[in-house]
């Protein structure tokens, strides 16, 4: 049988994190990959390893090709080819409008946000398609419902970097359908993360929370919980799909 083996980029705070722990209690061996927080990815697998799981951090910036290609070898030769990646490393940068932008900070948000999942899910796909001898698997990526409502006056280039990732879902899905893979997406809303820091909010949350119909803001576990759905065989005839985890926003 096939070892359960999952890539988690971004995986060492929040969603990321919260993912990790769902997947190793589930059976996956996980790596956490991370940018630049080398001590929370460290702790995290100590937490897994401690409570039975497998899990080991690696570094490798996902906007950078030769860090993906890094990443996916030094799985394959820990764990063997991958059988689940998350695509949920992103950043955002400080509220602002579109005419206060300048070229830099645009070419940092769509390289991470949108090449990185792009490099990501290539070679994923190398090594589940049965078109390149896999034997399947599955892919979510971490979109946001700032996909839909654009994120005016706060961070457009943000959220136009996720509904590239929306069309991303729905044409590899379409692409890799009949070789074993399934591609989905969640959406998550305004969740309790420290993302909204990068922003220049770190209590972004609790400003806006009155504006979502549930009147609350979300919590990571809620989101990975979608998304390690999505990649169980409980969803076995979902591809394409993309989940929003966002109280009704």
């Amino acid at each position: 049988m096939q070892e359960k083996v999952m890539i988690i980029t971004g995986g060492s705070r929040g969603i990321g994190a919260a993912t990790a722990r769902l997947a190793a209690a589930a059976g996956y061996a996980v790596c956490i990959n991370y940018r630049r927080n080398r001590e929370a990815a460290q702790a995290l697998v100590a937490e897994i390893e401690a409570g039975g799981g497998r899990a080991m951090a690696l570094p490798g910036d996902v906007a950078e090709e030769a860090d993906v290609l890094a990443l996916f070898r030094a799985v394959d030769d820990a764990y063997g080819r991958v059988t689940a990646l998350v695509n949920n490393a992103g950043i955002l940068e400080r509220q602002m409008r579109l005419d206060e932008m300048d070229v830099g900070r645009l070419g940092r948000v769509l390289s991470t946000n949108v090449i990185g999942s792009f490099l990501c899910a290539r070679e994923a796909v190398r090594r589940m398609s049965a078109r390149h001898g896999g034997r399947g698997g599955a892919i979510v990526n971490v979109s946001s419902v700032a996909a839909r409502l654009g994120s005016p006056h706060e961070y457009i280039d943000y959220a136009a970097s996720k509904g590239a990732i929306d069309a991303m879902t729905v044409g590899l899905a379409k692409e890799v359908a009949a070789e074993g893979v399934r591609v989905n997406a969640v959406r998550p809303g305004v969740i309790y993360t420290e993302i909204h820091a990068s922003g220049g909010e770190p209590g972004r949350v609790d400003r806006v929370k009155d504006t979502v119909p549930m009147k609350r803001g979300g919590q990571p576990e809620e989101v990975a919980t979608a998304i390690l759905w999505l990649l169980s065989e409980a969803a076995s005839y979902t591809t394409g799909a993309i989940i929003d985890v966002a109280g009704g926003r």
